[in-house]
């Protein structure tokens, strides 16, 4: 695939003469991710009172995690290699928060003492803890994963692992950037008809994350699936993405506005336990990944 840019904005230069590459800004936004989903987990916790025991790992490591990975940015200055290698342990720790978060979210959901049949219902899906929830960690740490490694030549989907090793894509890295947003796209949005359900989509806003993610998912998708991409398939790509950044900020502010209720005024408890604040930034997150997947590979050699 040659890079998105020249045929979307062939005369806007400035852009590839960006002092970070994609990869960079990834691992930057992962980082940003990392921290803003202990922020959310610490949140989500805190609803049920206190937080205790497991409850708080999340809390901890979305920081740490965040703060370990601008760590490695600095030391991908001089020594690339040491820091692909810091920030895919952290990404691997992430992966492994992530699904254990998962896990135990599924074991709220289910009745072990219920009879045969009946140990697992949709309805306690709807209202126990939300199982996709946690995979946000295991998410970031496998689009992260993927930033960590450089791939050469660009394009070939082959990517350079320490001691001169390397790993083959069964594609460019670029398709696997499309193929990692629509999987993000469809976590946000499981996670939204969920939470949604419970209300019965009474209010007619709720349809919009609906409609709008699926949208994007087909078109990330489809921008995976084609290797010559045509101006007006990256422009469809771009307005989708565009459109997540718009769904996430509108359900943010109805969120917010549900939960400050008629009076305005800012309740913690009610905070803590109305309509999540952070949960529709991840469809705004998702469309920053998808644009960031169309910036130029490296930076550019002005010499």
């Amino acid at each position: 695939m040659s890079e998105p840019l020249d045929l979307l904005l062939p005369r806007v230069t400035w852009l590839r003469r960006l002092p970070l590459g994609r990869d960079q800004v990834m691992l930057l936004l992962a980082a940003v991710s990392e921290a803003l989903s202990g922020l959310d987990a610490w949140l989500a916790h805190s609803a049920g009172g206190t937080v205790r025991g497991a409850a708080w790992v999340p809390s901890i490591f979305g920081p740490l995690a965040g703060a370990a990975l601008l760590v490695a940015g600095l030391i991908a200055l001089r020594r690339r290699t040491l820091a692909s290698l810091v920030a895919t342990a952290v990404f691997g720790a992430s992966v492994a928060v992530g699904l254990v978060g998962a896990w135990l979210h599924l074991q709220r959901a289910i009745l072990p003492s219920g009879p045969a049949g009946q140990r697992v219902q949709l309805d306690l899906f709807f209202w126990a803890p939300p199982v996709l929830g946690p995979l946000a960690f295991a998410f970031i740490g496998i689009f992260g994963t993927s930033a960590a490694w450089e791939e050469i030549p660009p394009g070939s989907g082959r990517l350079r692992l320490p001691g001169d090793l390397r790993l083959q894509l069964p594609y460019p890295k670029t398709n696997a950037y499309f193929y990692i947003t629509a999987t993000g796209i469809l976590i946000a949005l499981v996670s939204s008809v969920f939470d949604h359900a419970a209300t019965g989509f009474a209010d007619p806003w709720l349809w919009l994350p609906t409609a709008g993610g699926t949208f994007a998912i087909v078109a990330a998708t489809m921008m995976g699936a084609i290797q010559r991409p045509t101006r007006p398939d990256l422009w469809t790509f771009v307005g989708a993405m565009i459109l997540l950044l718009a769904v996430g900020v509108v359900g943010a502010v109805l969120h917010l506005r549900l939960d400050l209720g008629p009076s305005g005024q800012i309740v913690l408890e009610r905070l803590l336990h109305g309509a999540p604040l952070m949960a529709p930034l991840l469809f705004s997150n998702m469309g920053l990944v998808g644009l960031v997947a169309l910036l130029p590979e490296h930076v550019a050699d002005d010499a």
